[in-house]
């Protein structure tokens, strides 16, 4: 992409400096980092060291912020508010993923199926009957789409990704190798008579919306009789679990190892950090924020935006603090 055409794409005020007059026509072919950037490629800076970094590589051109317009730049430059947004859209803008188009031999595609134009069909892939793959999606290699199953436009599923009938993607899903879509739940009653477990109907749907990407071999479950949904441009990391009948709504960020149980609602911009573990029946609010291996009893509301919550069971920082604080002048006081 022409420097000129990139920089209108990102919204950026483009920069030329007196030698490089010329440079507006560059081509720039991907991001990079500072010491591996070559004259084709994209770096970005937000303070005077790194504008410096960027200078003294071999960067085609550097996105950088507004505040530092008035440093010297040797190198064509790409105002904005937020450098790293914008080369992160950057990176988006020319990536060359999906690249490939077609279905190779090896997999298996049902009559009733449909795919949409440029979808790309990988090795030993199999997309049963009535399933929907929407234009310019890539399906890699091994991944098994069950019956139904609605993929919606520019959609990635990388290697190994199994998808469950009565799941539904919207646009732009990204989701990584080794994730299970829509399996059944962990939902079951017990027989008091003989103390054995009845499987409880899951037969609900899944619905991922648009601009969702999961982590590797995170695990979503369909609702049990309703559905679960994972609300529009939430981002889930590696090795997440969300339970039956959960609701995540928008813009939710949930890190590693986070298992989330059955009927909780994670409110719209909420930060879940590593390891919390959500009991059934949660209410996280919207901007709530959960540290690092957080617990949430069963029922429990938290509420708050922007505030952190943290322990077991999880409080407001502040007030998770003052009791260790309080306990380590506990355990200082002489014998």
């Amino acid at each position: 992409m022409r420097l000129s055409e990139l920089a209108a794409a990102l919204g950026a005020e483009l920069v030329l400096p007196e030698e490089s007059r010329n440079a507006s026509a560059t081509d720039i072919t991907r991001v990079a980092a500072h010491a591996q950037a070559g004259v084709r490629q994209l770096v970005f800076a937000e303070s005077e060291a790194a504008l410096a970094r960027a200078n003294a590589s071999s960067a085609g051109a550097v996105v950088t912020s507004s505040k530092l317009a008035g440093s010297h730049s040797n190198k064509p430059m790409l105002l904005v508010a937020h450098p790293k947004l914008a080369f992160a859209r950057a990176a988006e803008l020319l990536s060359t993923k999906g690249g490939q188009r077609g279905t190779h031999a090896s997999a298996e595609v049902a009559v009733s199926a449909s795919l949409g134009d440029s979808v790309y069909v990988g090795p030993n892939v199999v997309i049963d009957e009535d399933a929907v793959i929407g234009a310019h999606s890539r399906i890699d290699a091994g991944v098994v789409i069950g019956p139904g199953v609605r993929i919606g436009k520019r959609c990635h599923l990388y290697p190994r990704v199994v998808v469950y009938p009565g799941t539904e993607l919207g646009d732009g899903v990204v989701v990584h190798a080794g994730a299970v879509l829509g399996s059944d739940g962990f939902g079951y009653v017990r027989d008091h008579a003989t103390g054995e477990y009845m499987k409880f109907p899951q037969q609900g749907r899944l619905v991922i919306e648009d601009g969702v990407e999961i982590g590797a071999n995170t695990t979503i479950d369909r609702g049990a009789l309703e559905e679960t949904r994972i609300g529009r441009g939430t981002k889930l990391d590696n090795l997440v679990h969300v339970g039956h009948n959960v609701s995540v709504g928008r813009n939710v960020v949930i890190a590693a190892q986070t298992g989330v149980s059955g009927s909780s609602t994670i409110g719209e911009g909420a930060i879940v950090g590593g390891q919390v573990g959500i009991g059934e029946h949660v209410e996280i609010g919207p901007d709530a924020i959960l540290g690092g291996q957080a617990g949430i009893p069963t029922g429990k509301r938290i509420h708050g935006p922007g505030v952190v919550f943290w322990g077991t069971p999880a409080r407001p920082i502040k007030d998770y603090l003052k009791e260790l604080a309080t306990l380590a002048r506990l355990t200082r006081r002489p014998k």
